[in-house]
C-alpha cells in the first residue's frame, strides 16, 4: 500500500509548521492549523487524511515527566515525531474511507469556535472544513461518521456553529458511537466535576438531538471489509477500525498510540488514559498481533500517520510508508 498523493491544501500551515520547526508550541488560539491532505490505497479502499493541526508540545504533561529523556534511545523518532529538544509533534487529523460507493469519516478533530480545557485547542479557527471540501468531499456526501472514542479532539467537527447553534456538520450521515463508550460518558455527565464535558454538550448531544446517532457494539461491522475492533483502555469503550481489501490490511488506531515511542515502550501512557494498565495491555496486544506483519497503522496523532511496526533489536519501531 503506497501513498498516491501528498499535498498541502493552501497556505494555512505556516504557524503550526513554524512552531514545530522551532520546537515550540503554536499559538494557543485562532491558529490556522496544518492544512495537509494525503491519500493512500488499501486494496479497493481509498483513504484520505485531512490534518487539522500538527504542533510541537512539551513532553509533559501529555506523557510522564520521568520518561522525558527516553526518546534519546531511539534515533528514528527525531525529528519526524519528536523534536531534538524533546517536544512531541502531535497531529490531529480525520481519515476519510471510500469503499463500495460509501464515505466514512473516522474521528473529527477539535473543531472551530469552541471553549476547550486545553489552551492550545481553545477557540480554533482552522481551515479544516474548507480543506475537507478541497479534498473532494461535500459534507452532504458523507454516509457514516465513526468516533473511535469521545474525547474532545475526536468529535469536534461532528458539529459546526450556525447562527449561534451547534448543528451537524454531516447532516446526511449516521454517526456511529460505541455503546460501551457512551455508557461511560453517561456516568461522567452525571458527575462532571472532575472531567470537562463541554465537548459532549456541543459536539455529541446535538447529534443525538438530531436523531442521527447509532450506538453499536465494539465489534460492529460497518460494511464488508471494514469493522470495529475493541481497543479499550484509553477510554473504557475505545475502538479501532480494521480494513481488509484484496489482500491488503490496515488498522486505524484512534488513541491507542499518541506517539511512536509507545511501540518501543508501551508502558508510557498519556495523561488522558482512563485505565492506564488496560491501555498498556492494548498496546502490547497490538504490537504482538500486528508487529512484523503487512498490516499498516493509520494513527490519528502521528505527524507522518501511516506505516508498519517492525522489530528493532530488543524492541519495536514505527517505519513510515
Amino acid at each position: 500500500m503506497e501513498p498516491i498523493k501528498a499535498a498541502a491544501a493552501g497556505g494555512h500551515a505556516v504557524q503550526a509548521a513554524a512552531g514545530s520547526a522551532a520546537g515550540h508550541a503554536a499559538p494557543a488560539a485562532n491558529k490556522k492549523g496544518e492544512s495537509r491532505i494525503r491519500r493512500w490505497q488499501i486494496g479497493d479502499v481509498k483513504v484520505t487524511s485531512i490534518m487539522e493541526s500538527a504542533d510541537a508540545i512539551p513532553w509533559a504533561p501529555l506523557f510522564p515527566a520521568e520518561a522525558s529523556e527516553h526518546y534519546k534511545k531511539y534515533d528514528w523518532l527525531v525529528p519526524t515525531f519528536i523534536t531534538p529538544e524533546g517536544n512531541i509533534i502531535l497531529a490531529v487529523q480525520a481519515f476519510v474511507l471510500e469503499a463500495g460507493g460509501r464515505r466514512i469519516v473516522i474521528d473529527t478533530c477539535v473543531g472551530n469556535d469552541r471553549a476547550r480545557e486545553v489552551p492550545g485547542c481553545e477557540n480554533l479557527q482552522t481551515a479544516f472544513l474548507e480543506d475537507f471540501k478541497a479534498a473532494g468531499f461535500d459534507p452532504n456526501s458523507i454516509d457514516i461518521v465513526l468516533c473511535t472514542h469521545l474525547h474532545f479532539d475526536h468529535v469536534g467537527w461532528n458539529t459546526r456553529l450556525e447562527n449561534g447553534r451547534w448543528v451537524p456538520t454531516f447532516p446526511k450521515a449516521r454517526y456511529i458511537f460505541g455503546r460501551r463508550e457512551w455508557d461511560y460518558w453517561q456516568g461522567v455527565l452525571k458527575e462532571p466535576g472532575h472531567v470537562d464535558v463541554r465537548h459532549i454538550l456541543d459536539s455529541v448531544q446535538p447529534i443525538l438531538d438530531a436523531g442521527l446517532a447509532d450506538f453499536v457494539e465494539s465489534n460492529h461491522r460497518l460494511m464488508e471489509g471494514i469493522w470495529l475492533e475493541p481497543s479499550h483502555g484509553h477510554t473504557p469503550g475505545h475502538v479501532s477500525v480494521r480494513v481488509s481489501s484484496r489482500g491488503q490490511e490496515a488498522v486505524v488506531t484512534g488513541d491507542v498510540f499518541h506517539n511512536p515511542i509507545q511501540f518501543a515502550e508501551p508502558e508510557i501512557c498519556s495523561m488522558a488514559c482512563v485505565d492506564k494498565e488496560m491501555s498498556r495491555q492494548t498496546r502490547r496486544d497490538f504490537v504482538a498481533r500486528y508487529g512484523d506483519s503487512p498490516v499498516r497503522f493509520f494513527a490519528i496523532h502521528f505527524s507522518e500517520p501511516v506505516g508498519r511496526v517492525v522489530r528493532d533489536s530488543q524492541t519495536w519501531r514505527f517505519t513510515t510508508d
